[in-house]
C-alpha cells in the first residue's frame, strides 16, 4: 500500500530532527550557561541555532515544486500559464569567445518547446561576435550585436524587447544547462501558478581545475540545496541566481526598466544583481505601482501593464546548471567583492519590505543580514584582538566552532551525494569565509561606487 503524502512528510521531518539531534543536544547543553557566558558566546550559539533551523527547513519542509502536487490556490489572482508556455531564454555575453559556444548549444539543446533563444553581444572585442554569427547560421538562435558595451543589465533588457515568451528565463554566458533544466522550471510554474520566479540548482562546471574550484563546487551545492531550499519552504527565495533564473512574464516585465536604471548612492549601479531583479517579484505589492509610475513611458510598462501580485519565489533542485568558477584566488576575491556589493545594495531595497512577507522569511533574511554584518567584527575580535590581549585559546575555539559548522554542511553534502568524498572540502570553505571573505564586506562598502561588468575567472 503506498504511503500517503502527509505520512511521508511526517517521516521526513522526524528523520531530519534525528539527524540534527547531536547539534540540538549541543545547543541544549549550552543554553543554561548563556546568562553567565561572555557576549561572544552568544554569537556562536546564535549561529549554531540558525544552522539547525535552516537544515530543518531545507530537509523537512522543502519540496521540489516541479515534482509537487499541482495547486490551484487563489486561481483568480494567479491565472495559470498556457499548457505549453512559450519560453524566451536570454543571455548577455562580453568577450567570451572560448566558452560561449558551449553555453549557446546547451540553451538551444533544451528539451522544452516552444523556445526562443536570444543572445546579446555586449560590445565584445575578442572574436565573440564572429562565434555567435557562426552559431546563428547553424542553430535556432537570435543574435543581437550592441555597438558598444552598456553593461549586463542594459544588454539583457535590450534583448527582452525581442522576447515573446510567456516565461522569461536568463542564464550566464559561462554556464551550461542540463537539457531538462528549463523544462523543470517551467513545470514548477505550471504546477504552482502563484510562483512568479524560480531558481535552478548550480554547480561548478570546472570542479577539478584546482583546489579552490573543488571547494566552491561543494559550497555551491549547499548554497542551493540548503540555503535556497530553506527560503523556498516559505516561497521567499531572495536571489534567483544568474546561472538559471526563470520568471513568469507578468511577474517581472514591468520592472525591467527599473532594473536597468537602478541607482544607488547617487550613481548608476552597474552590477547586474540577481537579488535586485528577484526583489521586484518579492516586493511588488508594496513597491510595484511606484516603480511603474516612474517608468510609465517605457514600452515595458506602456504596452503591457500587469497588476502587482503577491508572488511566491521558489527553487527547483532538479533543474541542473553548471557554471565556471574562478580557479585562482585573485579572480575569486574579485567575484566575491562584486557579490558583496550587490548584496549591500539590495539590502537597502529588499530590506525595506521583507518584514512584510511574514515572520519566517523575515527571520531568515534579517538574521542572515545580521550575520553578514557581524562577521568582520567577530573575525577581528577572535583572530586579532584576543591574541593581542594574550587570550590565545580564543582564536582556537573560534576556528573549532567554524569547523564544526563547516562539518555539518559537509555532512549534509554527503547525505545528498552518497559516496562522494568531496564533502570534506566544505569545512575549508567555512574557514576561508571566516578568515578571509568576511573582511571583504567593509572593503566592498568602501568601494561600492566602483566597478564595471566583468566575468573574468582567470
Amino acid at each position: 500500500m503506498p504511503v500517503s503524502l502527509p505520512v511521508r512528510r511526517g517521516l521526513r521531518r522526524l528523520l531530519t530532527v534525528l539527524a540534527l539531534l547531536p547539534l540540538i543536544v549541543l545547543l541544549a547543553r549550552q543554553l543554561p550557561q548563556l546568562p553567565y557566558a561572555p557576549l561572544l558566546a552568544f554569537y556562536g550559539f546564535a549561529v549554531l541555532t540558525a544552522t539547525v533551523a535552516v537544515f530543518y527547513l531545507a530537509y523537512a519542509r522543502y519540496v521540489d515544486p516541479s515534482e509537487a502536487p499541482a495547486q490551484h490556490r487563489h486561481a483568480a489572482e494567479f491565472p495559470p500559464l498556457p499548457p505549453a508556455p512559450r519560453v524566451s531564454l536570454l543571455v548577455a555575453v562580453k568577450d567570451e569567445a572560448d566558452g560561449i559556444e558551449a553555453c549557446v548549444r546547451s540553451m538551444t539543446g533544451s528539451n522544452h518547446r516552444p523556445l526562443q533563444v536570444i543572445v546579446v553581444d555586449d560590445g565584445s572585442t575578442d572574436g565573440t561576435a564572429e562565434v555567435l554569427d557562426r552559431l546563428a547560421a547553424e542553430l535556432p538562435v537570435t543574435v543581437l550585436h550592441l555597438p558598444r558595451n552598456v553593461g549586463k543589465k542594459r544588454a539583457l533588457v535590450h534583448a527582452a524587447r525581442y522576447a515573446t515568451g510567456d516565461v522569461l528565463a536568463f542564464t550566464d554566458s559561462d554556464c551550461v544547462l542540463a537539457p531538462d533544466a528549463l523544462g523543470r522550471c517551467v513545470e514548477a510554474l505550471l504546477r504552482q501558478p502563484d510562483l512568479g520566479a524560480v531558481s535552478g540548482h548550480a554547480r561548478a562546471l570546472n570542479p577539478d581545475e584546482s583546489l579552490l574550484t573543488r571547494v566552491q563546487d561543494v559550497w555551491y551545492e549547499g548554497q542551493f540545496r540548503v540555503s535556497k531550499a530553506a527560503e523556498a519552504s516559505f516561497g521567499a527565495v531572495t536571489c534567483v541566481s544568474g546561472p538559471l533564473a526563470v520568471f513568469r512574464r507578468e511577474a517581472v516585465l514591468n520592472y525591467l526598466p527599473a532594473w536597468a536604471a537602478d541607482r544607488f548612492l547617487g550613481g548608476e549601479f552597474r552590477f547586474a544583481t540577481d537579488r535586485q531583479l528577484t526583489g521586484y517579484v518579492l516586493g511588488q505589492r508594496w513597491i510595484g505601482d511606484r516603480l511603474k509610475r516612474r517608468f510609465a513611458d517605457s514600452p515595458f510598462v506602456r504596452d503591457e501593464d500587469h497588476p502587482p501580485r503577491a508572488w511566491r519565489v521558489g527553487y527547483v533542485r532538479s533543474a541542473k546548471v553548471w557554471t565556471t568558477v574562478p580557479a585562482r584566488l585573485r579572480p575569486f576575491l574579485r567575484q566575491q567583492t562584486r557579490w558583496k556589493k550587490s548584496y549591500v545594495r539590495n539590502l537597502f531595497f529588499t530590506g525595506t519590505f521583507m518584514w512584510r512577507r511574514g515572520p519566517g522569511p523575515a527571520a531568515l533574511y534579517y538574521g542572515h543580514a545580521l550575520w553578514v554584518a557581524l562577521a568582520p567584527a567577530m573575525a577581528f575580535s577572535h583572530l586579532v584582538w584576543a591574541p593581542l590581549r594574550g587570550w590565545w585559546a580564543v582564536p582556537l575555539l573560534y576556528l573549532c566552532g567554524v569547523l564544526l559548522k563547516g562539518t555539518a554542511w559537509g555532512l549534509a553534502y554527503r547525505l545528498d551525494n552518497p559516496g562522494d568524498p568531496r564533502w570534506a572540502y566544505r569545512p575549508l570553505m567555512s574557514v576561508l569565509s571566516a578568515t578571509m571573505l568576511s573582511w571583504l564586506l567593509p572593503w566592498s562598502v568602501g568601494t561600492i561606487r566602483r566597478g564595471v561588468w566583468s566575468r573574468s575567472t582567470v
